[in-house]
């Protein structure tokens, strides 16, 4: 079960020479429906062969102005989904697409603003970084990786508006092609004047984590960091969900959906996402495989155990945030809320 909706592609921006921008035209009675906060994804579901493929790709629009979304994907080698949305999608085109998720959400626009972004990493920071500017107050510092100049994604929006907020915007870019790898240590000098601000970071693994050994290292406290991780995710059908936890037990779950309550049994070692379909539920998914946040809900009482867990951080979960997909009860009570 899914809730994939139809969107049509308005737009193909060419960014660079391996990146697309993907504008869509939301019709009026799915407004709602897309409303979204800066830093959240959309999850297509990519045509490939005879099946499909679920991708998260963030938003680099921002909420606040009277814009179509956009996304912004980068085309991996060997890429099964972004090498068909890079090279054979035209404007035009329908795609499936789930309404906005994530976590990757500033808790306020208000203070200063420590951004990383690597490479195609850069958009859901930019939502961010613009989103702040409109409706914030605080200063903002963009650390932003790249290969060498043709990589730069965003390049002319980000000279414009670093030109438009002098006093509250500094971007600095890095290029591999003529700094290296950007290490540790190096990071942590660029991020030292902002270690009061809020951090977030995304981009390839090996960037994010030096980010955030630098962040550590200058003693920022762990709930300021915020980290984006996508994994590529497996066609459907491609790996089936295994389920199997020591500690799992039937429980009572109730449940927050849609504006809702419901009440329904979930059996042993079953997971939560499993469970409300069984009873006739059709809560919010995608990859089944606890990695793209797509299911992701707030667990206000009892406990589970994650199965699995590529979306969600050490913050998120201390937030109470869970994947259903990948929860399994270990209690006998369970009362979870899906955001309104």
């Amino acid at each position: 079960m899914n809730n994939y909706l139809a969107l049509r592609v308005a737009r193909v921006i060419e960014e660079t020479a391996d990146a697309r921008s993907l504008v869509f035209d939301v019709p009026e009675h799915l407004g709602e429906r897309f409303r979204y906060q800066p830093g959240q994804f959309l999850t297509l579901r990519v045509p490939f062969e005879d099946g499909w493929l679920p991708r998260c790709y963030s938003l680099s629009s921002t909420p606040l102005l009277d814009e179509p979304l956009r996304v912004t994907v980068k085309r991996v080698q060997e890429g099964r989904a972004s090498n068909w949305l890079c090279g054979e999608l035209q404007a035009g085109q329908t795609l499936e697409v789930l309404p906005p998720a994530g976590v990757f959400v500033p808790r306020s626009l208000d203070g200063d603003l420590l951004l990383f972004g690597g490479g195609s990493g850069v958009t859901p920071v930019l939502s961010i970084l613009r989103s702040a500017l409109l409706a914030g107050t605080g200063r903002i510092l963009l650390i932003y990786a790249n290969r060498d100049e043709t990589s730069v994604i965003f390049k002319d929006e980000l000279k414009a508006l670093a030109s438009v907020h002098p006093q509250r915007l500094q971007i600095v870019h890095w290029l591999d092609s003529v700094q290296g790898i950007p290490s540790v240590g190096q990071l942590a000098e660029l991020a030292r004047p902002f270690i009061d601000a809020q951090a977030f970071i995304c981009g390839p693994g090996p960037f994010m984590d030096a980010a955030v050994n630098a962040l550590k290292g200058l003693g920022m406290p762990d709930r300021r960091v915020h980290v984006e991780r996508f994994v590529s995710l497996p066609g459907e059908g491609e790996l089936p969900l295994t389920v199997s936890s020591e500690a799992a037990v039937a429980a009572q779950l109730a449940v927050r959906l849609d504006g809702a309550d419901h009440h329904l049994a979930c059996d042993s070692g079953e997971t939560v996402l499993a469970a409300m379909e069984r009873a006739g539920l059709n809560p919010p998914s995608a990859c089944r495989v606890g990695g793209c946040a797509s299911c992701m809900c707030t667990l206000e009482s009892g406990d589970v155990e994650l199965l699995h867990n590529d979306a969600l951080d050490a913050g998120d979960l201390a937030e109470g945030w869970i994947l259903a997909c990948q929860a399994v009860p270990t209690s006998a009570q369970l009362r979870i809320r899906f955001p309104d």
